[in-house]
């Protein structure tokens, strides 16, 4: 999976309805490119380089994977859904909107299509103003000034006035939670969505640790011998992972998101078990398991069979290849077993099997807006 890295876009529009024109491009953006994490204050300035009504503009930073290529190629399609035509001449024209990227990150970009940072963000007070108000922690890696000292030397002194507040497209309160695991099926790609959770909205990430475990490759080559001793260690990594993660607070994290539950180790070992086997396991879980802290809120990852083996093929994991459909199977009426008989604690099923949260940043929003629902209720 792509890291996420922080965009700073500028904004602006000077024809028909400015600030609609704006507030429908930020919701486009968060739609087609990537989360918006803030929005600056609205901006009014006298058009730049030609003579014309004045612009509104603003700033905003957003999440994204995408190339700057690709960026780049999503924004001219969300100018054209505005309204924005082709320029008819090489200079300044009015415009109903105009999106330029200013920043990723602190990288340095010099192609025939893209310069970044912008070669001109130093000298236009309508794009540091409104970048000051994100209050990001960046300095320009050419220049090698923050915002702030930018402002302070950039020889425009046009009249820059704010004109209002912009709300962000949706507010997502995930951050007020303490603990959210993601749950799903082998495949569901519960890793992926909390390792994405865990950029967009600062939070402190636990990842199973499955890929330690020496039973697990001999597992799927012989289930009847290696059963008991791949969930025993299971059972212990987990306890020992989640107890040591979920007592130490991060002070520069707002919450904490799992990519497990310390229950799957039971609803694993009630499918890979002997029943004498179950018993006993299931005794030493009840134990570990009443010392455990639960989560705010369970989210259940749920996709079909055939998603899942095709999920699995394509990562690529050669022990894990020879899955059948039916240990699946197993494995999701196990989940949706426990999550019917719990009562105490707050769960929510998803179907995702349609949904490509990894290339679509829509769907991505749609799984978030299903969390959100659930929070409001």
């Amino acid at each position: 999976m792509n890291l996420q890295q922080k965009v700073v876009l500028s904004l602006g529009s000077n024809q028909g309805n400015r600030q609609e024109n704006i507030e429908n491009t930020i919701q486009l953006i968060q739609k087609e490119i990537g989360l918006v994490l803030r929005v600056s204050k609205l901006y009014e300035s006298p058009s730049w380089g030609f003579e014309s009504e004045a612009f509104y503009n603003c700033a905003l930073i957003l999440h994204t994977s995408l190339s700057p290529e690709k960026i780049l190629k999503k924004i001219a399609l969300i100018e054209k859904k505005i309204g924005r035509f082709p320029k008819q001449s090489p200079n300044y024209e009015a415009r109903i909107i105009d999106v330029d990227i200013i920043a990723i990150d602190e990288q340095i970009t010099n192609t025939n299509s893209l310069s970044i940072p912008h070669p001109q963000m130093q000298n236009r007070l309508f794009v540091l103003l409104p970048m000051q108000d994100l209050k990001l922690d960046w300095r320009h890696p050419v220049l090698q000034k923050s915002t702030n000292e930018l402002i302070a030397v950039t020889e425009d002194k046009s009249d820059c006035s704010v004109i209002c507040s912009l709300k962000l497209p949706i507010n997502f309160t995930i951050n007020k939670l303490n603990y959210i695991a993601i749950e799903g099926n082998i495949g569901a790609g519960k890793t992926t969505f909390a390792s994405r959770i865990a950029e967009d909205f600062n939070a402190k990430m636990v990842l199973e640790r499955f890929a330690d475990n020496p039973f697990l490759p001999k597992f799927y080559k012989d289930q009847n011998r290696y059963a008991f001793p791949l969930e025993m260690s299971f059972l212990a990594d987990r306890y020992q992972q989640l107890s040591d993660d979920l007592s130490q607070f991060d002070l520069f994290k707002d919450f904490v998101v799992a990519d497990y539950h310390i229950f799957k180790s039971l609803i694993f070992a009630k499918v890979t078990l002997q029943e004498d086997e179950f018993r006993l396991y299931k005794t030493l879980f009840d134990i570990i398991y009443k010392e455990m802290p639960k989560p705010d809120l369970y989210v259940y990852l749920y996709q079909n069979t055939d998603r899942l083996l095709k999920n699995i093929k394509k990562r690529g994991r050669s022990y894990e290849q020879d899955i059948p459909a039916e240990y699946l199977d197993k494995i999701n009426k196990g989940y949706l077993d426990y999550i019917k008989s719990q009562t105490d604690l707050n769960c929510l099923i998803i179907d995702v099997s349609e949904f490509d949260f990894v290339k679509n940043q829509n769907d991505y929003l749609k799984i978030l807006d299903a969390i959100q629902g659930k929070l409001d209720n």
